[in-house]
């Protein structure tokens, strides 16, 4: 039966698979199956963690003048099909039912599969794949292959733009960022772990550039141990979940970085919520986690969701 050992096990692998990430990524034919330049229109779409990256990286594209939208596989109202519109559909196990149907749909335009399994129903119906190199997920949970969807598309983006970004160069700092934080983790995972332990959940607080981390690390809280986890971006925080902080024991795991973390931080304080920080020194945190490399966004968007997947693999132990 799964557990949080297997997902522990899957954790302890992180830094192998970003170095066979950066090799693969530094042969020059990872992204063979791309254009050298963008195309007219992208749209990437998925569900669950593939949906949380494509958000991310579809506003980087859109930062470049690359015209770029990230939709959920599940829309029925979706992105005409057009030949001039590369479609890259996103699924770890290639076989996501949204996802398969969505690129039946898409018919028409030029459709490439981003997975972990080249032999998938997802790579059978596109005309080219890009791998993610992340190695089997024993748990069944998708960490690994969530934090290699991230950096495959980033690839992309330094593919298709003039941006200064030596990927297989941060596929190791991210992996020596992993390293340190599971190396560690006697020392910060217990109070972690036992700050955010409360009846109501653990609230996750990202800045929008990495959003998809709020995203996913609620996500993990409830597919590992089934608890209650909301993810929020920071500057929204204040008008979408700021009221559960007057009615609930609030347990917030907050990851600095937003030019609005002040607001959401004194709503915090005012309230009396808890707060453990991640990646930065928050006044207000009775926890704090930092790692080698957490200065540099583009490491903490790679490496921070690791904090709250010990966490829940602890929990589901």
């Amino acid at each position: 039966m799964t557990d949080g050992t297997e997902l522990l096990r899957d954790l302890e692998r992180k830094p192998e698979a970003l170095g066979r990430l950066a090799t693969a990524l530094g042969s020059g034919d990872a992204l063979a199956a791309l254009p050298a330049t963008p195309p007219r229109r992208v749209v990437l779409t998925g569900m669950g963690s593939s949906r949380y990256a494509a958000e991310v990286v579809a506003a980087r594209l859109r930062s470049r003048g690359i015209d770029t939208v990230a939709e959920l596989a599940s829309l029925e109202v979706r992105t005409r099909p057009d030949p001039d519109t590369l479609v890259l559909a996103i699924s770890a196990s290639g076989t996501s039912v949204e996802t398969l149907d969505a690129a039946d749909r898409l018919r028409g335009s030029h459709l490439v599969a981003i997975t972990e399994h080249p032999d998938s129903p997802l790579a059978d119906a596109a005309a080219g794949v890009v791998p993610l190199h992340a190695g089997p997920e024993t748990s069944g949970v998708a960490c690994r292959t969530f934090q290699h969807t991230l950096l495959v598309l980033l690839a992309i983006e330094a593919r298709w733009s003039d941006v200064s970004l030596d990927v297989p160069d941060l596929c190791r700092r991210t992996a020596a960022a992993t390293s340190w934080l599971l190396d560690h983790r006697a020392d910060w995972l217990p109070a972690v772990a036992d700050a955010l332990d409360g009846p109501d959940g653990v609230h996750v607080i990202a800045p929008a550039e990495r959003w998809s981390s709020a995203l996913q690390s609620a996500l993990m809280v409830r597919e590992g141990p089934r608890r209650p986890a909301t993810g929020s971006e920071t500057g929204d925080w204040s008008h979408v979940d700021v009221y559960l902080t007057t009615t609930l024991d609030y347990r917030a795991l907050f990851l600095p970085g937003s030019r609005w973390d002040a607001q959401a931080l004194d709503w915090l304080r005012q309230r009396g919520s808890t707060v453990v920080a991640v990646g930065g020194d928050v006044a207000e945190s009775v926890a704090t986690v930092r790692y080698p490399g957490d200065e540099d966004p583009l490491v903490a968007l790679t490496t921070e969701t690791l904090v709250a997947e010990l966490v829940a693999a602890t929990w589901w132990r």
